[in-house]
């Protein structure tokens, strides 16, 4: 219910944040009662002479009042947004440094970015960190509220400052095999991010770690079986939903049974799908249906080859695999995330703006740059210059912002400033959790 409080509220902030003019969309023009000129003839009665005499109007019949479709302020602010603010809304974006800069700065006020991703490059003490998101919250003012997200895993990924007590990886906590436990690392992760403004963490990942000579994943993931991961790692992502941080499942179909790592080459699979349902695909089911009919909001695609679902094209760039199977298949409606396009698995084989067109005629919602400057430049062009030559439509742009400005809604993001975080308080929850 406070999430539900929170999205109304945080909707009409939104509305009135959208930073461009323009006629709203109107609401579906509902059946309408008809007019006393446009209702059948009312007959002539007959006159007390036992002649017609001259018609009277009859009251309509009495009834419930003509319904009125509820506005949608999502609707009417995707409506009134400029093309380049919708597809600066598509994208997230890395930066160099721990401080605000010229490049940064131009991704909040040319690019108007939907949110940015720190890595260790960007945390320095953790005062030096809430200053930095401050600072960047502050510049973005009146524009629509960023994603601010990092990858807090814990163990072998820490984003955190020093001063923060570090996490065990996922296999330890897996190795409970308790929702529990996994729920509880959940609130922590929740809390870490939270605590330094973060709203959205790449975390956690469902992969199964079926292949021993898998570097990319390894004791990242929370156990060696499907079995292993589904009943604990949903429950991360759930504590994290609690905790009022997005949690972005990844790397959807999975990644642990590959060989090559996807930041330096392209993996191949070649399970069937029935073969992925049986085994990868069960952690991102069970998340995916979630609790109570409440999944989780985003998942992550991975650069894998799914041979036998498209021998073409990578996972992240595949209609079979985010139309296909992840949309169609398993029911999944809300945001699509790329893992990040500058890496080796795609720029070894796509230039960036192909790639980025690729995805979103996939069923991508948001395209990951994380490195490389000038790179995101790049792929706002190539969209841009998709949707002028009528290879990807406006209407398919306003799909994937619509859901990317429901999802801000959902968690209320907001521009305010965070206050410094009680550390010892953090870390005595952290050593709390620690086996």
């Amino acid at each position: 219910m406070k999430r539900i409080l929170t999205m109304v509220l945080t909707l009409a902030m939104l509305t009135a944040m959208g930073g461009c003019t323009g006629d709203p969309a109107q609401p579906p023009a509902s059946a309408a009662e008809p007019t006393a000129s446009e209702r059948e003839p009312v007959p002539a009665t007959p006159s007390a002479s036992g002649t017609a005499g001259p018609v009277e109007s009859l009251p309509a019949e009495s009834g419930p009042p003509a319904s009125t479709p509820a506005a949608d302020p999502i609707a009417e602010q995707v409506a009134a947004m400029t093309l380049e603010e919708k597809v600066g809304q598509l994208l997230i974006a890395g930066f160099y440094g721990t401080e605000d800069g010229d490049y940064v700065d131009s991704l909040i006020q040319d690019y108007q970015v939907g949110g940015l991703i720190f890595f260790g490059r960007n945390v320095g003490t953790a005062e030096e960190l809430v200053a930095l998101v401050n600072d960047l919250r502050a510049r973005n003012g009146e524009h629509i509220p960023l994603f601010f997200s990092l990858d807090q895993e814990g163990g072998t990924v820490e984003r955190m400052p020093d001063e923060v007590s570090p996490l065990e990886d996922a296999y330890t906590y897996g190795q409970s095999g308790s929702s529990e436990v996994g729920y509880s690392l959940g609130q922590v992760l929740a809390h870490e991010c939270a605590a330094f403004g973060f709203n959205l963490d790449f975390a956690p990942s469902l992969d199964i770690w079926s292949n021993p000579e898998n570097t990319v994943i390894g004791t990242r993931a929370f156990g060696t079986t499907a079995e292993a991961v589904e009943a604990v790692g949903p429950w991360v992502a759930y504590g994290l939903m609690d905790g009022g941080v997005i949690p972005v499942v990844k790397h959807f179909p999975g990644h642990g049974d590959t060989a090559v790592d996807s930041h330096v080459g392209l993996p191949t699979v070649s399970k069937t799908v029935d073969e992925l349902m049986a085994s990868e695909l069960i952690p991102f089911r069970s998340a995916i249906a979630g609790r109570e009919g409440e999944g989780v909001p985003a998942v992550m695609v991975a650069h894998i080859l799914m041979a036998a679902i498209d021998p073409e094209h990578p996972a992240s760039l595949s209609q079979a695999v985010v139309t296909g199977l992840l949309r169609e298949q398993l029911g999944f409606d809300g945001v699509v995330f790329t893992d990040d396009l500058t890496m080796g698995a795609i720029a070894e084989h796509y230039g960036l703006d192909e790639a980025a067109v690729l995805a979103l005629e996939a069923g991508c919602d948001v395209l990951l740059v994380c490195h490389n400057e000038g790179d995101l430049a790049l792929a706002r062009q190539a969209v841009l210059d998709a949707v002028a030559s009528g290879r990807l439509s406006e209407e398919r742009i306003d799909q994937s912002v619509y859901r990317i400005l429901s999802l801000k809604g959902a968690y209320g993001l907001t521009n305010d400033p965070v206050e410094m975080p009680d550390l010892q308080a953090l870390n005595q929850e952290i050593t709390a959790l620690n086996p």
